[in-house]
């Protein structure tokens, strides 16, 4: 075998490699004529097992046996498919699957010219150019044309014309007659989860060429094989630094978290999901299996479980999406565990990433526009790009800047992020579900004032949650006696005291699984959530002073939290079990946060408006009676005024006073001096 050339050693393998007595790659070429692809996918692992000599040589001098392989591709398609390997003129290999992967980190000066495979996240990706790949060059003097092959970053062209006898320096490039391949820059970055203690994470860019280009997009998990090389960097008119930037030439890219429905699953994997979804109490175990080292929070962690699997985006004729991601708040008070929870979920989910309010801008959360070493702007994803189709995790959503907060109203409800800065309009998905933790405004908690008072957010957030947990540390002597049992086993044996019952790779797989089933709600669980609607719209009143308990946004909300449920089943069908399970699970959330605490009835207003409809009423009692006493006197004495309210409203001046503190903050009335409230211009209209 040694004494042949390289070119037929590979053409050797591509002829006779045999898998279970098929040969492997022969089906491939003759597959490519029908498919119209220039590129064969290799699997390194079969060349070492068939010549691990020319592996080894492939590894250590890739440009020099990656045109061996192209050639050797040529030669054995011209006797597959001679009309193919003609009209085609030229093939490409591209190897996957390198024995040894190697973090970014790890790539150095040693690593120069070889072969290399390596793991990271796209983190942007520039629009795709032609590249240059055959020059052509007309002599002004004589038209004799030249081509020149174009290797390297720079173009090159002949000095002086090559016809004998003309020695013309003046030569034009042709365009139209230049051969060119499409080309696309991305910038690679080390993965979390590869990051050391304390260090910052690495970056290279890679070039891609040919049916690469366009492959990887921003917030994709790839494993990249290629060639690294180095760019000296330079200064300006100074010149030429000795130092080099590291850049990498792709031959394969291979893209392992582009979506959910990618994670591969063996045909045992598959059997023991199927098994375990027959099993009664797998709903328990899955909710035992969500973060088992946090002790309690079970209404928690099955919301989490519903988050994770999600219901089903619709798209209707109109053009009109539904968005079938689920967003759950959580506000608790310190110590409750909410970020191990937040940072649980970024692990498992099969797409995840966890950010901090205060560290996190607007851009970083949507996408920053960014200049290019050639003068260009391009976009750089942020987290909520990166997080499309999977979970973003907003751990502290209260201390974000309220301006870096607007940017994630849109990608609540439409699921997009639309962006125009740089002369770039765009718009980019964020499907993502977002789980997002607040602390409360006062430390702690105060179940005597409502949300809105008890948390820094904006109703305009608020509203697009479907399910909102408040987690209070209250003391009970049962529960923290078995709480405080569960930790100090942890701390003294370093591990979970029972092991979950599915381990988080298999949650994540059947995760990944559930998600792909389509559900389709029947009509006797659409009759039980409708019958849900109405009990508490009526249960509003007809009369307009009665609180509004549940509005469309909560149904839209439940059907979707229905559809989460059956797929951990994995049925294609939501049963009325089904929604009286989500159903109570609402009324727990909406009993935290929905209820007006001065009536303790369920208003949905609380969340909607940040005001529940009974103070709504009251200040509209008070700014009326100043309205009445204004026409008698002009501007109202402050002491009259809590006098009246008391004798005909039987309101106490506390109560009262409080109103027209709120009235004033509101700019609805004013005090033009001391003692005295006036309406303002708007108001008395």
């Amino acid at each position: 075998m040694s004494a042949q050339s390289p070119e037929q050693r590979f053409q050797n393998f591509l002829r006779d490699f045999k898998v279970e007595n098929k040969e492997k790659y022969r089906q491939r070429l003759s597959q490519m004529a029908t498919s119209n692809t220039r590129a064969v996918t290799i699997g390194f692992e079969d060349l070492i097992n068939y010549d691990e000599k020319f592996a080894r040589e492939l590894n250590a001098n890739p440009d020099e046996y990656l045109d061996y392989c192209n050639r050797a591709i040529w030669a054995q398609m011209k006797m597959e498919d001679p009309e193919y390997a003609e009209s085609a003129k030229g093939f490409i290999a591209r190897f996957r699957g390198l024995p040894e992967r190697s973090s970014l980190r790890e790539v150095g000066s040693q690593n120069l010219g070889r072969f290399l495979s390596v793991d990271g996240i796209v983190v942007r990706a520039s629009q795709v150019k032609p590249y240059l790949t055959k020059a052509v060059f007309e002599c002004r003097r004589c038209k004799a044309t030249v081509q020149v092959e174009q290797k390297g970053l720079f173009m090159k062209g002949p000095s002086t014309c090559p016809r004998p006898g003309c020695k013309s320096k003046y030569l034009d490039f042709k365009e139209k007659e230049s051969t060119y391949i499409n080309s696309q820059e991305i910038r690679l970055q080390e993965r979390p989860e590869d990051l050391p203690p304390g260090q910052l994470p690495r970056s290279m860019d890679v070039r891609q060429l040919e049916d690469l280009a366009d492959v990887a997009r921003p917030g994709d998990r790839v494993t990249i094989t290629g060639i690294v090389r180095a760019e000296q960097e330079y200064i300006g008119r100074k010149g030429r630094l000795r130092t080099f930037n590291l850049y990498m030439d792709a031959n394969h890219v291979e893209v392992s978290g582009k979506e959910v429905e990618t994670v591969e699953l063996t045909a045992e994997e598959r059997e023991k999901i199927l098994e375990l979804s027959k099993d009664p109490w797998i709903h328990r175990k899955l909710i035992m299996s969500i973060a088992p080292s946090i002790y309690g929070y079970d209404d928690m962690k099955e919301a989490i479980l519903y988050l994770l699997f999600g219901g089903v985006p619709k798209k209707l004729p109109d053009g009109i999406t539904i968005r079938g991601d689920i967003n759950i708040l959580f506000v608790g008070d310190p110590g409750t565990a909410k970020s191990q929870l937040l940072q649980y979920v970024s692990r498992v989910a099969p797409r995840g990433l966890y950010t901090s309010g205060r560290g996190s801008t607007a851009a970083g959360l949507t996408a920053a526009v960014v200049r290019e070493k050639s003068g260009g702007m391009v976009l750089e994803a942020g987290a909520l790009v990166l997080a499309d189709r999977g979970v973003c995790s907003i751990d502290e959503i209260d201390k974000m800047k309220p301006d870096d907060r607007v940017a994630i109203h849109e990608a609540m409800e439409q699921q997009t992020i639309s962006i125009a800065k740089g002369g770039i309009v765009a718009t980019l998905n964020a499907r993502d579900s977002i789980l997002a933790a607040a602390n409360p405004a006062l430390g702690r908690y105060d179940p005597y004032r409502n949300i809105n008072e008890n948390i820094n957010l904006p109703v305009t957030i608020l509203s697009r949650f479907d399910l909102i947990f408040v987690m209070r540390d209250v003391p009970e002597p049962e529960l923290d006696s078995r709480m405080s049992e569960h930790i100090l086993t942890l701390h003294r044996l370093r591990s979970v005291a029972e092991a979950p019952p599915l381990p988080p790779d298999l949650l994540r797989k059947y995760i990944s699984y559930a998600k792909k089933i389509e559900t389709t709600l029947t009509d006797e669980a659409a009759a039980e959530l409708k019958d849900f609607y109405l009990k508490m719209r009526s249960s509003s009143g007809s009369s307009a002073e009665s609180p509004i308990a549940i509005t469309p946004r909560q149904l839209e909300a439940l059907v979707r939290l229905c559809e989460a449920r059956s797929k951990a089943y994995l049925r294609e069908k939501v049963t009325v079990e089904d929604a009286r399970a989500i159903i109570r699970l609402m009324t727990v959330s909406l009993q935290d946060v929905g209820i007006d605490t001065s009536t303790g009835k369920i208003d949905i207003d609380v969340i909607m408006t940040g005001r529940p409809k009974s103070l709504v009423d009251r200040m509209k009692e008070v700014l009326d009676l100043i309205a009445d006493m204004e026409k008698e006197s002009g501007a109202v004495s402050e002491s009259k005024l809590y006098e009246v309210l008391q004798e005909k409203r039987g309101m106490s001046e506390e109560q009262s006073k409080m109103l027209v503190g709120r009235l004033i903050r509101d700019g609805v009335i004013y005090s033009p001096e001391d003692g005295k409230i006036k309406r303002t211009a708007g108001s008395s209209g």
